[in-house]
């Protein structure tokens, strides 16, 4: 506002005089009274009382419980608010904790939203992280876990960290949160629970982890899958939303965080954290309440206002619905792909053909090729002629995966591969040795990987060297030595040197840390642009979990990628990825995991399990909900055409339609379906669907056949089971005033 206020009198006269929708009153030392234009929030001895619609005056607030502002953890426990004061001008809160800690928050109130922020915390009193929240409400319809928002369909409740350090959910150890599965009915009445069922049950996401497919294992509409701790169920009476700091400079000893709780998973592992330059000081968040139809728009306005990441194409924000576009998944020779997507209407395409890409530095390509014309060309020979004709084409790349072959893992390893512990060496070693003694078992004989993969590897000095396991009583030996396996040079080592167990992924290879991704981050960044590639898809996007820093190493990363894009002077870079997270959820275009009828049946019209369970998440998150890859079958026709488009226009959906010249050309109907493609392709462009339109398409017993008049105009049948046509509905495009 520019200015202090010290009565509510001024203030209100203030407000009057201005029109404005947000005000602040300090009724005595201790209370606040917060609006926005949407929401009225009441503070009360450091506790968020009461969070009100100010339109209808409903309370959302469970009654008698309160939610502390900020609170403060230390070594996994909780100091709550014991009192408050309002500085002088109303705009900074001292709060004192039952540890003793002060701390003064700054508040800043904007059109839409809140804004809180840690100034000072004094005494520290050893605090690891700072808590906003668990801020409590009666909303639990649809649970937002992804960035830690509640919803229904009138209203909703939500927080935004405001930097790269402050981060969803209560802390935990490595931050990150196991992928599972809740009891939740969103509708109680068409989805009413089993009696040996109830509300807030977690069940782990079953299979075995070998693929998507075994991720998801339950088809009910109950069975809600969760893929993050930002905002949390809480039947007694609604559910919660929660984002916390860390102290990222001291050293912490985890138990390392499971991306995902297969059954089959042993006992939880250590892991010694490296730690990294940044702390809570400074954290800040945007609160926000509004109606659930603008809350895509509030948190865009958050976005833009507080300098967080905002990616554009064509002028709108990629969180847009309008920007909610179907991808080309590509594989094969190259000639037809510019013709099919001209065709097709599609902007942006996937070359899932050139296999992933690994960070390898000391060959960046590694013969990456495309095939034109018969022969083997580098990647610019299709990008440049993409490029001009505003196609977008990407790599499909393990993101942080460091494969053994990387020159950052021989001849000499990298400084900065991810670490589990440290040790010294019990005994002199010879370069031939295989029995290395150590001091310290700890950790030592817990297996790499998150899905326990057997893999063991050490460090000493510019060695590494595989191990099987430890010996558990004295002389504490390795056991199952291969010196040279990893094709460093075996040396010699003396009694004291120390002994670093890496971080393993699941494919048997390794993990930059931290500060290493800053520069993976930026060999992508000039890989990108080499090659003329404006679309990524980041599979294995969940490999930064295993630095054991939570969201944290996701924004540090992208941030990083997207800065030294903008001076090489990349416009815009489509991304896509093998998850959703906090972390990633502002730079991502689209999340087209997964694939074929696990996802959606085009063929039956019907979702598969793991589409079911991709769309609640993504849904309730706003993000948009996807059918994976979608390649065409020797079983598809027009109609199939039809379902896929049809079905994806009425969830939002996005998806990869997976194409190949020798799939395409080997089709005698290829010009029919192409043609309907179009047709549907053209109408989702025009926006000609209304909201209730595309509930009644949601349906999946419904099919339909659409027809393009001219460029204003689509005409829209159902379809009954014998192919027949019905309902004819008129579709117009409307004109813009």
């Amino acid at each position: 506002m520019g200015r202090n206020y010290d009565s509510k009198r001024k203030l209100t006269a203030f407000i009057s005089t201005l029109s404005c929708f947000f005000m602040v009153s300090a009724t005595n030392a201790q209370q606040l009274t917060l609006s926005t234009k949407y929401a009225a929030l009441k503070i009360d001895n450091g506790y968020i009382t009461s969070i009100k619609d100010r339109k209808t005056g409903k309370e959302y607030t469970p009654p008698g419980m309160h939610s502390p502002l900020l609170a403060l953890e230390k070594h996994k426990e909780n100091f709550y608010p014991v009192s408050t004061k309002v500085l002088p001008g109303g705009k900074i809160l001292a709060i004192t904790y039952s540890n003793g800690s002060v701390a003064t928050v700054k508040i800043d109130q904007k059109d839409t939203y809140l804004r809180f922020q840690l100034l000072s915390l004094s005494p520290r009193n050893d605090v690891d992280n700072v808590v906003w929240g668990p801020y409590k409400t009666t909303i639990s319809k649809y649970i937002g876990e992804i960035i830690s928002v509640m919803r229904n369909d009138e209203f909703a409740v939500g927080i935004l960290g405001l930097d790269d350090n402050t981060t969803s959910g209560e802390p935990r150890d490595g931050d990150m949160t196991q992928a599972s599965y809740l009891i939740h009915s969103p509708d109680p009445v068409k989805y009413p629970l089993p009696a040996e069922l109830k509300e807030g049950q977690r069940f782990r996401i079953g299979g075995n982890g070998s693929n998507d497919v075994a991720f998801y294992s339950h088809p009910e509409d109950y069975y809600r899958y969760m893929n993050g701790n930002g905002a949390k169920l809480e039947p007694a009476f609604g559910a919660s939303v929660t984002m916390h700091s860390r102290d990222r400079k001291k050293p912490y000893t985890i138990f390392y965080p499971e991306f995902n709780d297969f059954p089959s998973l042993k006992a939880p592992r250590h892991m010694e954290l490296k730690p990294v330059d940044v702390d809570y000081i400074g954290s800040s968040i945007a609160f926000y309440a509004c109606p659930d139809s603008l809350g895509l728009k509030v948190i865009e306005q958050v976005v833009k206002k507080e300098g967080l990441p905002y990616v554009t194409r064509n002028g709108k924000w990629v969180k847009d619905p309008a920007n909610y576009e179907i991808d080309m998944a590509w594989s094969g020779p190259h000639d037809s792909l510019a013709s099919y997507a001209a065709q097709l209407g599609l902007k942006a395409v996937q070359d899932e053909g050139l296999g992933e890409y690994y960070v390898n530095p000391a060959n960046p390509w590694g013969g990456t090729q495309v095939t034109l014309n018969g022969k083997k060309q580098p990647v610019t020979a299709l990008t440049n002629k993409l490029n001009k004709e505003g196609i977008a084409y990407g790599l499909h790349t393990l993101t942080e995966f460091v494969q053994p072959f990387s020159s950052d893992v021989h001849p000499v390893p990298n400084d900065g591969l991810c670490t589990v512990m440290t040790t010294p060496i019990a005994g002199n070693i010879t370069a031939t040795d295989t029995i290395i003694p150590v001091k310290d078992t700890s950790y030592l004989n817990e297996s790499g990987g998150w899905d326990q993969n057997g893999v063991n590897v050490i460090r000493i000095g510019q060695e590494l060297i595989k191990y099987k396991t430890v010996t558990t009583t004295p002389p504490y030996i390795l056991t199952g030595v291969q010196r040279g396996a990893l094709k460093t040079n075996a040396q010699a080592h003396q009694s004291g040197d120390t002994l670093t167990k890496l971080q393993i992924n699941c494919y048997s290879g390794f993990i930059p840390d931290v500060q290493l991704g800053d520069t993976y981050a930026k060999f992508y960044a000039n890989l990108l642009h080499d090659g003329g590639m404006n679309f990524i898809d980041f599979d294995g996007f969940e490999s930064f979990t295993y630095q054991g820093h939570g969201q944290y190493p996701f924004k540090r990363f992208l941030r990083v990628l997207f800065e030294e894009l903008k001076q090489l002077g990349v416009p815009y870079l489509r991304v896509m990825g093998s998850c959703v997270f906090e972390g990633n959820w502002h730079y991502m275009s689209v999340c087209n995991v997964g694939g074929g009828n696990n996802m959606f049946d085009p063929v039956h019209n019907k979702w598969g399990i793991e589409g079911k369970d991709i769309r609640y998440s993504f849904n309730s998150n706003y993000f948009p909900c996807t059918f994976g890859i979608q390649s065409i079958g020797k079983d598809w026709n027009v109609q199939t055409i039809e379902n896929l488009q049809s079905k994806s226009i009425a969830w939002d959906a996005t998806y990869m339609l997976g194409l190949s010249q020798r799939a395409v050309e080997n089709r005698a109907d290829k010009q029919s379906l192409f043609k309907a493609f179009r047709t549907w392709q053209n109408a989702r462009n025009a926006q000609v669907f209304s909201k209730s339109l595309k509930m009644e398409m949601q349906e999946e017993g419904n099919h339909y056949h659409l027809e393009q008049q001219d460029g204003n105009t689509w005409i829209l049948y159902s379809v009954a089971a014998d192919g027949s046509f019905g309902n004819k509905r008129i579709l117009k495009k409307e004109k813009k005033s």
